[in-house]
C-alpha cells in the first residue's frame, strides 16, 4: 500500500530533475501525477509513463488560469501542489538587465506566487498541501556566490512566501518549502561544477531522488507546516 494511495498530485517543473524524481517517486506512492511544462515531447515520455501532462508556461500568469481551468475539468480534488519550476541564471551586478530580471523572478518567484493562488481554492477543499522549491541560495545563512544576485533573491523570496502562506492558510493547508543544495541535474551538465563536491561536508552532489524523498516526507507529515528543509549534503552549514 502506497502512503499516497488516493491523493492527486500536481507537478511543475514534472519533466526533468528534481520535480521528474517528485513525480516518478509520487506516482510509485500510489497518487495520480499530472506534470506541468513547456516541453510537449518531455511530457509524452510522461504520458507513457503512466502520468498526465500539461502544457504550459507557469512564468505566465494568463497560462497559470488556463491551467487551472483544465485541472478543474479534468479532476474532482487536488491533494498536493508541487512548484517546481524553476530556472539557474547568474549574472554580475553589473550585467543584470530588466529583461533577465523579469525571466527569473516570473519563473522562479511568480509561478510559485500565480500557482499558489489558482489553485488554494481547490487544496483548501481537500485540506492538501503546498511544497515549494526554492534552493539553499536563499538562505539568509547561505551567503555565497559572485553571481547569484537574481536567482537567490528570488528563492529567497519563495521561502518567504512559503512562510507566509503557512500562516494564513492553516489549518487548511499545509505550506512547506524543500530547499536542496547542488544537485545533479541537467543544468549542471553544460558547466564545469567539479568543484563543488569539495564544498559540501558530504563530498558528493545530490541526487534528485534525495530531494524527492524529503518531498514524499513533508507530502505526509500532517503536523508539518511553514518548514524549511534543506538537503544539501551540509552545503549551507559553510
Amino acid at each position: 500500500m502506497g502512503k499516497l494511495d488516493g491523493k492527486v498530485a500536481l507537478v511543475t517543473g514534472g519533466t526533468s530533475g528534481i520535480g521528474k524524481a517528485i513525480a516518478d517517486l509520487f506516482q510509485e506512492e500510489g497518487a495520480s501525477v499530472t506534470v506541468v511544462g513547456r516541453n510537449k515531447y518531455a511530457g509524452q515520455v510522461a504520458v507513457d509513463n503512466g502520468k498526465n501532462f500539461l502544457k504550459c508556461d507557469v512564468a505566465k500568469p494568463d497560462e497559470i488560469d488556463r491551467l487551472a481551468k483544465a485541472v478543474k475539468l479534468q479532476c474532482d480534488r487536488l491533494d498536493i501542489l508541487v512548484n517546481c519550476a524553476g530556472i539557474w541564471q547568474t549574472y554580475i551586478l553589473e550585467d543584470i538587465t530588466p529583461e533577465n530580471y523579469k525571466q527569473v523572478f516570473d519563473t522562479d518567484t511568480g509561478s510559485v506566487i500565480f500557482m499558489t493562488k489558482a489553485f488554494m481554492p481547490m487544496l483548501i477543499q481537500s485540506h492538501g498541501n503546498i511544497i515549494n522549491v526554492a534552493s539553499i541560495g536563499g538562505l539568509q545563512s547561505h551567503i555565497a556566490g559572485r553571481s547569484q544576485y537574481l536567482y537567490g533573491a528570488a528563492k529567497a523570496a519563495t521561502i518567504q512566501f512559503s512562510q507566509l502562506c503557512a500562516l494564513n492558510y492553516a489549518p487548511d493547508v499545509r505550506v512547506n518549502c524543500l530547499i536542496p543544495g547542488p544537485t545533479d541535474t541537467p543544468i549542471y551538465h553544460n558547466r564545469d561544477f567539479s568543484w563543488v563536491p569539495d564544498q559540501i561536508p558530504m563530498g558528493t552532489l545530490g541526487e534528485p531522488q534525495d530531494a524527492a524523498g524529503a518531498a514524499l516526507f513533508l507530502a505526509t507529515s500532517e503536523y508539518i507546516t511553514g518548514a524549511m528543509l534543506t538537503v544539501d549534503g551540509g552545503a549551507s552549514l559553510k
